[in-house]
């Protein structure tokens, strides 16, 4: 059987690849052709290439394979991404905006803003690391444009009020954010559906609408993926 690529029926910029086997895997075009980010698999079809898309190594990935509805992110879009690592989600979504779309990298840890430059951002012309904390947006106010999406990935206890702080000062008005949720990084001691609750809660307060909550399980415990339409 030969490789294919397809449009993801529901999601811009994804692809559906079936491989020799047989079998299905999620994938982005790669914007840099020949480039690696992660070690993920490179696949050409009909002069294009596509980069695999390891749903063990990315939550957003995950989540589409969950069942997700709804991925604001689509081409041409500006994205603010919190948390961004090392690149590997945030070199996904790189593919998925393209060329005339952005992405705003924020990170804090010393260590991997490094890597997403050295082995990312230097690649990629749509993304900018920033190095700083995501509690205090206030101080990257000057590098950041109004953008239509933003996606947030931290490690850090109050992970729904990070987000509703930059969409304050970020996010365009009917923009969309999605949070992934790290219930052991808010408190160890209570349930992550509860974890999951309240989060939820801070971010209806503060002017989201609820798209859907989705559990990540079985490719990342106590992790939920939250979608919302900000309304503020």
């Amino acid at each position: 059987m030969s490789v294919k690529a397809e449009p993801h029926s529901d999601f811009q910029g994804v692809f559906i690849l079936t491989l020799e086997d047989g079998s299905h895997k999620l994938a982005t075009r790669n914007l840099v052709p020949t480039k690696v980010v992660y070690g993920e698999r490179l696949i050409k079809y009909e002069g294009a290439e596509y980069r695999l898309w390891d749903p063990y190594r990315s939550k957003l990935a995950a989540a589409i394979l969950r069942g997700l509805r709804v991925i604001p992110i689509r081409p041409d879009h500006k994205v603010l991404y919190l948390g961004a690592a090392s690149g590997t989600t945030a070199s996904h979504v790189s593919d998925m905006v393209g060329e005339k779309g952005h992405v705003y990298c924020v990170e804090l840890a010393p260590r991997s803003i490094r890597e997403l430059v050295s082995n990312v951002c230097e690649f990629r012309m749509n993304m900018s690391p920033i190095l700083a904390d995501a509690r205090l947006p206030e101080r990257y106010l000057h590098l950041v444009e109004k953008v239509d999406d933003i996606y947030c990935d931290v490690a850090q206890p109050e992970q729904a009020k990070i987000l509703a702080d930059n969409a304050e000062l970020f996010l365009k008005e009917d923009g969309w954010i999605m949070l992934a949720i790290k219930a052991r990084s808010i408190d160890v001691t209570m349930e992550p559906p509860e974890v999951y609750k309240k989060e939820v809660s801070t971010l209806k307060r503060r002017g989201f609408e609820i798209s859907e909550v989705l559990y990540l399980e079985p490719y990342d415990k106590d992790h939920a993926m939250v979608v919302a339409q900000y309304r503020a």
